[in-house]
């Protein structure tokens, strides 16, 4: 099986544009060789996700209340980078203004995409740790809640499917992983 793309592109139709994200949709004939339509989602930033570790292997999880869901969610600190930035520094950005940490050890533990099937949205996750409290800054459109937990139990949090946010489910999963290879 070869890994040349077997799409072939017949026209491009922008639908969509704002600064965070743009919707194009695509003619296409698939690799069987029919016709069809493909829409895809670019997103104009890098996906950050920071999860933090303390002495005492406590971490800290960020509750909101997500639009796109309609529901409540409980996450790592996470947010989006600038292409033109640093993602470190991205990183660093999003854990000061969510829980108002600073962090003197930085460790990047994972790279994803989010949802391929229809989106190119990337992903860089951290390990936060030797930290040092400061005042938070969240954005105007966020209304946070910020809580202190042992990692075990966001751990059992995602065993639970009570946290759902991909980032934060595929980065406390690999913080957990790390911890009982003694990576950590």
């Amino acid at each position: 099986m070869s890994e040349t793309n077997p799409w072939q592109v017949l026209a491009a139709r922008q639908m969509y544009d704002n600064n965070w994200i743009q919707v194009t949709e695509y003619d296409v004939i698939n690799p069987n060789g029919g016709k069809g339509i493909y829409g895809k989602v670019h997103f104009k930033n890098i996906a950050i996700g920071v999860v933090v570790l303390d002495e005492q292997m406590n971490t800290y999880l960020v509750g909101q209340f997500r639009f796109p869901l309609g529901e409540y969610s409980w996450e790592i600190p996470e947010g989006g980078g600038s292409l033109n930035i640093d993602p470190l520094d991205s990183a660093k950005r999003e854990l000061l203004e969510e829980t108002g940490l600073v962090a003197n050890n930085w460790q990047l533990i994972l790279k994803m995409h989010l949802s391929n099937s229809v989106s190119d949205e990337y992903a860089l996750l951290y390990l936060a740790r030797g930290l040092e409290q400061h005042a938070p800054m969240p954005e105007e459109t966020e209304q946070l809640v910020v809580k202190k937990i042992p990692l075990e139990e966001a751990w059992q949090m995602v065993q639970q499917s009570r946290i759902t946010d991909s980032m934060s489910v595929a980065a406390i999963q690999q913080v957990k992983l790390m911890l009982l290879a003694g990576q950590i």
